[in-house]
Parts: structure tokens; C-alpha cells; sequence
């Protein structure tokens, strides 16, 4: 599989974000310093470009690191460039070692606002309702702002972060897939996504509106429930 990846990034070298060496993330992160958190994928850390630019690295856990999740990755979220979806910077695919370097989000991601006391408490209602739409508008680009329809399969508040403005990035492309415009219908062999945030439609073009609408209702369903 090492070799399958090293072999689509060579392929598709003109479609890619730049390409870093494991010494040089390591230099961003000051030796894996600052860590932001961590999950089934790996872990995250804050780093900085030789430029002055933040960014979070993603190190991805060997049995993420040499699969389709990292392909999908840098595939899709490397080609597209939207205000509305997290950009990502680069990556490293050197030897056994396999790290996504996204642009660092300081307000962190959605659920932290809807699931504490605290947060839910700092967002107003015009804010939630420029996130809702930010979130929207990066959906819509991807499925048709493109010239290939990307398919999330995975929206939900933990994937949506928010920027030093509150301005939303849909993020986490590791279950997405790249559809030609206009397909109606996508054919999986199993069902993707976190359970409760699947799409009934799982397998019609209008895939991630449930999954939208979802986590919008999750917002301000929370929001209310703290200022009544």
C-alpha cells in the first residue's frame, strides 16, 4: 500500500498541495510540542511555517496512514479552495510516515460550542446563523463548485471548525468521494459516516443535506436550551 500511495502522489503530483519532508514537520511542531488533541486517526498538533503562518498537523496512526483515507485526503481537499472548507497546506508521505498539514483553526470546532456551557454561551444568534450559512456554501461548492462533485459522507459538528472570525471550514475529507457533475446516484459498497448524522438519502445527489440539517438543528436546539 506504501508503494500505491507514493504512486498516486507521483501521478497526480500537479493536482497536489506541497509535499514535506518528516524532518520538516518536525521542525513546525517544535518536536510534536503542542498537542491540539487527539482521536481514532492519530494525533493533532499546532505548528508554524518558516513564513510566521499556524497550521495543525495531523499525524496519522499506522493503520490510517497507509490506507484509502489519506488518498482521499489530499485528493479532494488538495485540489479545492473555498472560504468555506479548511485549506489544506501540504503532507508527508515519506517512508512508514503520513501527516495532513491544514491551515490552524484558533476558535477549534463546532461541537465544543454546542456541547459545553460555556461555549454555547459566547456564540449569538447572528453568529450561529452566519455559521449555519457558511457551512451550507461550503457544501454546495463541493458538490458544485467543483469539476467533480465531492461527496463528504461525514458532515457533523466535529468536522466543521471555525477560524479567528467564527467563519466555519468543513473539514475531515477521509470518507469523501469524488463523483462526476450530475451523477443522481452513488453506489457504496457500505454505509459511511458517524451514526446519527448519516444521510436517509444515503445514496441519492442530494447527499450531507440531512447531515447539514442536522447539525444546524444540533446549534441552536443547544442555544436555546442555554438562554431560556
Amino acid at each position: 500500500m506504501c508503494n500505491n500511495i507514493e504512486e498516486f502522489l507521483q501521478a497526480n503530483n500537479d493536482l497536489m498541495p506541497i509535499s514535506y519532508s518528516y524532518s520538516e514537520i518536525r521542525k513546525m511542531t517544535k518536536g510534536f510540542k503542542h498537542k491540539l488533541g487527539e482521536g481514532g486517526y492519530g494525533s493533532v498538533y499546532k505548528g508554524k511555517l518558516g513564513s510566521g503562518r499556524f497550521v495543525a498537523i495531523k499525524m496519522l496512526e499506522k493503520s490510517k496512514a497507509n490506507g484509502q483515507e489519506f488518498i482521499n485526503e489530499v485528493s479532494t481537499i488538495g485540489r479545492i479552495h473555498h472560504v468555506n472548507v479548511v485549506q489544506l497546506v501540504g503532507f508527508c508521505a515519506k517512508g512508514s510516515k503520513r501527516a495532513l498539514v491544514y491551515d490552524f483553526m484558533p476558535n477549534g470546532s463546532l461541537d465544543k460550542y454546542l456541547f459545553s456551557e460555556e461555549g454555547i454561551s459566547s456564540l449569538d444568534c447572528k453568529t450561529m446563523c452566519e455559521i449555519s450559512c457558511g457551512v451550507a456554501c461550503g457544501i454546495e461548492y463541493l458538490h458544485r463548485g467543483c469539476n467533480m462533485q465531492i461527496l463528504h459522507f461525514d458532515i457533523k459538528p466535529h468536522n466543521i471548525l471555525l477560524d479567528e472570525n467564527f467563519i466555519p471550514k468543513v473539514s475531515d475529507f477521509g470518507l469523501a468521494r469524488l463523483s462526476p457533475l450530475g451523477n443522481s446516484i452513488v453506489s457504496l459498497t457500505a454505509a459511511r459516516g458517524t451514526m446519527g448524522y448519516i444521510a436517509p438519502e444515503l445514496f441519492y445527489k442530494n447527499i450531507g443535506a440531512v447531515s447539514f440539517l442536522l447539525a444546524i438543528a444540533f446549534l441552536f436546539c443547544a442555544w436555546r436550551r442555554r438562554h431560556l
